[in-house]
């Protein structure tokens, strides 16, 4: 074997190794609410050198990268026999994603990509490209996926080359290697995507949050974060959409939003992670909000802080879709800590801490979108007088 082929290839793995055993740091917060962690926990180079490399020196005798993978984003998160599984969205330098499993020991470094991606069975419908997995572990005993299944416009001219129809998939499993494909949901929008199964049954049902839009990009008259039940999840069809959290103008979330990871049940309500997206002069701003439903009626909100929760900083801002962060993953520990799994920009998966404790306060006593500058100001003032107050004392 060439002897500058075994230093290359020696020097890549010494690399590879390096970067995913790399002990990750937490960076300096001062919000109170999570910590941020200092590196990326995976990236397009976490992916392992053989899924990149042919590795045979007769067939690549310059040891190039023959599948070139672009990023590594939007993953769904479970916790199995102590261990943290991120079941990411990998998408090629070809724009097609899949889904693949890393898994860490301790989930904020150290995530190592299974030998294999998911290999996904398909409906009768081919799927062009799938993505954004929400990874459930449900009361009826098993663990679902659920993700956007994107396929061209049958109705779209034949110029017309960017039209797509966006659905939700369903698929299931038991240990995250052989997974069974269901039927995708029906519901009565034209598009659904960032869809989520609720994880216990409700009236002997299943609860879905839905989110209704009209195109591909646009909600169109979709109001917001939608929430409707299914008699069958083998074939889920919702009949009725009610809004849960409507899109309002001038607000974080005003162009679009919806759920991120599965709720998290506390004594107060159900916490929950979205997304919300709004325009801006540079183009669309996706960020991270909470907020809280009534533990009996989960169309109902109880609590919802104004504002973003997570926004991109710094680096985080840069990539292939800039000034990003997108979160459909989250972990509770038996002790009450979240981990809490992000991408930015469309790029790298990141991980911020919290707790349950933290979380819920947050939630409850941030005060809420007066939705104009005047009400703003008028919470502004009411802080600052109670602290006045207390600076006095």
């Amino acid at each position: 074997m060439d002897k500058n082929f075994l230093m290359r290839l020696e020097m890549l793995k010494q690399a590879h190794e390096a970067l995913i055993t790399r002990p990750n740091e937490r960076s300096e917060e001062q919000n109170g609410i999570y910590c941020r962690f200092k590196y990326p926990i995976l990236t397009n180079r976490h992916t392992p050198l053989f899924w990149r490399y042919d590795l045979n020196e007769k067939t690549n005798p310059y040891l190039m990268e023959r599948i070139a993978i672009n990023s590594v984003l939007n993953a769904g998160a479970i916790k199995l026999n102590g261990k943290y599984y991120l079941v990411a969205r990998v998408e090629g330098s070809d724009r097609k994603s899949f889904f693949a499993v890393a898994e860490s020991e301790n989930g904020i470094d150290g995530f190592r990509f299974w030998d294999y991606p998911v290999l996904m069975p398909e409906t009768a419908i081919e799927d062009t490209n799938i993505y954004d997995m929400r990874v459930v572990q449900h009361e009826d005993g098993w663990i679902y996926g659920l993700f956007c299944a994107e396929r061209r416009d049958p109705n779209a001219a034949p110029s017309d080359q960017s039209s797509a129809i966006a659905q939700c998939g369903i698929a299931r499993t038991k240990d995250l290697k052989k997974w069974e494909r269901l039927a995708d949901l029906k519901t009565p929008s034209p598009q659904q995507r960032n869809v989520v199964l609720h994880p216990e049954f409700v009236d002997g049902q299943y609860a879905f949050y839905t989110r209704p839009q009209d195109g591909f990009i646009e909600a169109g008259t979709g109001g917001g974060i939608g929430f409707g039940l299914s008699r069958s999840i083998e074939q889920a069809v919702i009949h009725k959409e009610v809004v849960v959290d409507k899109r309002v103008y001038h607000t974080i979330s005003e162009l679009k939003n919806g759920l991120g990871p599965q709720p998290i049940r506390t004594a107060h309500g159900w916490l929950h992670l979205a997304h919300g997206v709004r325009n801006t002069a540079a183009g669309l701003r996706y960020v991270l909000y909470m907020f809280m439903t009534d533990l009996n009626d989960l169309a109902k909100i109880i609590y919802k802080p104004g504002g973003y929760f997570i926004a991109p900083e710094g680096e985080e801002r840069v990539g292939d879709v800039s000034n990003v962060v997108f979160g459909n993953g989250w972990v509770v520990d038996e002790d009450g800590r979240v981990l809490i799994y992000y991408a930015s920009s469309d790029t790298r998966m990141h991980v911020a801490e919290s707790s349950i404790s933290r979380l819920i306060d947050y939630v409850m006593h941030t005060p809420a979108d007066g939705y104009t500058s005047a009400a703003s100001v008028r919470t502004l003032y009411k802080m600052i007088d109670n602290n006045k107050i207390v600076q006095q004392q």
